[in-house]
């Protein structure tokens, strides 16, 4: 029998969506910024293995340099980026909803269980409530990255002003680095969101939009009474 149950409160899932296209902004203008002066590179020994972002990356999208579009775009957005996040932190405090996001002593050892189910080298499900393991470590990443990307970007943005968060972050350029690889990793979550999403398919999916979940319950056994318990 096919139950109907809520999964998702509306808060949750209003901020996951408005945070994604101001995340995708955010992302887009910081990039026009950074190809302005693309200085990062990996480099050992005077040789260079990975630069950010090769010759031909921009020949091939033919980028042009939009230092000042991506500036008004990515401190416009960071107001609505920070405001959405400071929301959805105060609403999992006060609901109650950081109970099940928060990762607990057994989490770690679990989500590796939860990779090896996706990889279908362990054929048992894991542990599975709200959030298995690995959402709630991921989940909680995200939102220390976007705290993480709050100071350092105000450290860039406003060094003299904001010292000490500057000197907390351990100068400007290491700052712009930390920045830069949050970036970085804002992109893989992205990733491997998406392809778990797919991965757990249309109920999981239309849980986050709509709120609630479609599962397979199981009637209760019906006890039946003899005759002799009813007289009785």
């Amino acid at each position: 029998m096919k139950v109907i149950k809520e999964k998702h409160p509306l808060v949750m899932r209003w901020t996951h969506w408005v945070n994604f296209p101001i995340l995708a902004i955010m992302i887009w203008s910081g990039m026009l910024i950074y190809w302005a002066n693309d200085e990062y590179s990996i480099t050992l020994f005077g040789h260079t293995f990975v630069r950010f972002f090769p010759d031909w990356f921009y020949n091939t999208l033919h980028i042009p340099s939009r230092l000042a579009e991506g500036m008004a775009f990515h401190f416009l957005f960071m107001w609505f980026f920070t405001l959405n996040g400071i929301f959805y932190i105060l609403y999992t405090i006060l609901s109650g909803e950081w109970r099940q996001l928060l990762p607990n002593r057994h989490s770690f050892k679990e989500a590796w269980l939860v990779l090896l189910h996706d990889l279908h080298i362990r054929k048992t499900s894991p542990p599975q409530n709200k959030y298995n393991a690995a959402q709630r470590i991921a989940y909680t990443a995200i939102i220390v990255m976007g705290i993480g990307s709050v100071i350092t970007g105000l450290a860039i943005y406003k060094p003299v002003q904001f010292y000490w968060l500057t000197w907390l972050c351990g100068g400007y350029h290491l700052a712009r680095i930390w920045h830069f690889v949050l970036t970085i990793g804002y992109v893989l979550f992205f990733v491997i969101h998406i392809v778990q999403v797919i991965l757990a398919g249309w109920n999981n999916f239309r849980s986050v939009v709509s709120g609630f979940e479609v599962i397979d319950e199981k009637p209760k056994p019906v006890i039946q009474t003899s005759n002799e318990d009813e007289k009785a």
